[in-house]
């Protein structure tokens, strides 16, 4: 399929441009470099812009039926439309659905929650420093500086929120929702991963004192079966009488 081949070619192009917009958009807001560097950056920010407007084009003229796959992609979409969700291309060549094929079971966990982790840690990132680019300047904000921002993510993406900062534009009260949602998500897979490792723990205990349990059986069954042998054994010699060990049978003498 032609988009299958142009997806395979553009994958890591569009990391790298994830990578430089996400440098870029860092140093512009948080340094406020002088004019000269300022206008280079935002032209690197632009160009980043138009590689993933021209991938989104590319991929929806090549789909076999143009209106399911746009409907079936909005992520490609958003990252278009959304800044700050274009760093979040940087996990795109490792999808959770990579993350989860031809693994067992503890490795998938494992690999599931370095992809959570790491999905967290851009998120939070490219959230404050999105609501830093609109608060730092606006009335009333109590979002001035990237320190701020950082901890004012963390903890609304944990969904403690402290209160004692909050976005006061409607541009970073959106960024809110957005950080929001995305750590009900987090949080999710985080309480899932977990608990399919506590599920599993449980289910091996179990298995292990059950094969236990089977094996005293199947051993005292088999003792129990060599002495009803030995019993017909010496029974099919002639008649016997028991001793006083009831497992222990012995001839029974004829009267003289």
């Amino acid at each position: 399929m032609k988009q299958e081949t142009w997806k395979k070619y553009s994958e890591w192009p569009l990391v790298g441009a994830a990578f430089l917009f996400l440098a870029a958009y860092s140093i512009l807001i948080i340094a406020e470099p002088p004019a000269p560097y300022a206008d280079a950056l935002v032209i690197v920010i632009w160009s980043t812009w138009a590689v993933f407007g021209v991938d989104y084009v590319v991929k929806l003229l090549l789909a076999p039926q143009p209106g399911r796959w746009f409907i079936r992609h909005p992520f490609e979409l958003l990252m278009v439309v959304i800044p700050v969700m274009r760093p979040l291309r940087l996990l795109r060549p490792f999808s959770l659905r990579q993350v989860m094929e031809r693994a067992p079971g503890t490795a998938i966990r494992s690999r599931v929650m370095a992809y959570v982790i790491a999905s967290a840690v851009i998120l939070v990132y490219t959230v404050a420093l999105s609501v830093l680019s609109f608060e730092k300047s606006a009335q009333n904000a109590n979002i001035t500086t990237m320190g701020d921002s950082l901890w004012w993510a963390m903890v609304t993406i944990t969904t403690i929120g402290y209160g004692d900062f909050y976005p006061v534009t409607i541009p970073g009260r959106w960024a809110a929702a957005a950080l929001m949602i995305g750590g009900f998500a987090v949080l999710s897979m985080v309480t899932a991963t977990v608990s399919s490792w506590l599920v599993e723990s449980v289910a091996a205990a179990t298995a292990a004192r059950t094969k236990a349990g089977e094996s005293a059986r199947n051993e005292e069954l088999a003792r129990l079966t060599a002495q009803i042998e030995r019993l017909y054994d010496r029974m099919a010699v002639g008649p016997v009488e028991t001793g006083s060990d009831p497992t222990e049978v012995k001839p029974r003498k004829e009267p003289g």
